[in-house]
């Protein structure tokens, strides 16, 4: 079954504490770029006291050493999974794996969910980028370098499930449910199709967090990956 983790993309570290208080069954939570450069590492060691497993977004990029140490100031915080970018390119991605050892478990970002082909072949200067086929590139790189899994849309599961084999894991943001609005995520699906399709981790945000009553938005969302899922 595909494991929901809820995304604390919020303005504050109290904020995202008020959240879990209402959230008693949540066991991942995401910290990104908002609350790592607000908050710091002080916030992820309240997380994992609390029991939780974090996700580290911050999608590392850089040349290889630094990447390096910070995986292992990750692993030193007690992050249980984090994120490079697969861009970075291969000695990069094997000096991370290299430092990640078993935690946390490291997984590439290919192509971000708020790109359409046209807006990354702009990004890449390369004219028709065929989406899939890129990430599935990615993805053969990331395996290769020994990555623990790819973040990628819903819409290139089935095709890097293809690539990474079956025990690797597919992390999958840009879920939304039926008729939600999509904001800045151009490649979206619901956590039904994504669970089915081979997600193991569904990274939600916006539908819990901006829900009346996240509670209820986060078990109708787990209730739907056990239903669908992989």
């Amino acid at each position: 079954m595909s494991e929901v983790i809820v995304a604390l993309d919020l303005p504050s570290g109290s904020e995202a504490i008020r959240l879990l208080d209402r959230l008693a069954e949540v066991q991942w939570v995401k910290v990104g770029a908002i609350l790592m450069t607000r908050e710091g590492p002080e916030l992820v060691r309240v997380l994992v006291e609390r029991g939780l497993k974090v996700f580290l977004d911050l999608k590392w990029h850089d040349i290889p050493n630094t990447v390096a140490e910070a995986v292992s100031a990750a692993g030193a915080l007690g992050v249980s999974m984090a994120t490079v970018h697969t861009l970075g390119g291969a000695a990069m991605m094997e000096a991370a794996a290299k430092a990640a050892g078993s935690r946390p478990a490291l997984v590439g970002v290919t192509v971000l969910t708020s790109h359409d082909s046209a807006s990354y072949s702009r990004a890449v200067g390369r004219r028709g980028v065929d989406l899939d086929r890129e990430v599935e590139r990615q993805s053969g790189e990331a395996v290769q370098a020994g990555l623990a899994g790819i973040v990628c849309s819903p819409q290139e599961v089935p095709a890097v499930r293809g690539v990474v084999g079956p025990e690797r894991w597919i992390v999958v943001p840009g879920i939304r449910g039926q008729g939600d609005a999509r904001g800045d995520q151009a490649r979206v699906a619901t956590a039904g199709r994504a669970a089915a399709s081979g997600a193991t981790h569904l990274v939600v945000g916006r539908p819990i967090t901006q829900a009346l009553d996240p509670a209820a938005a986060f078990r109708g969302l787990v209730e739907e990956a056990r239903c669908s899922g992989f």
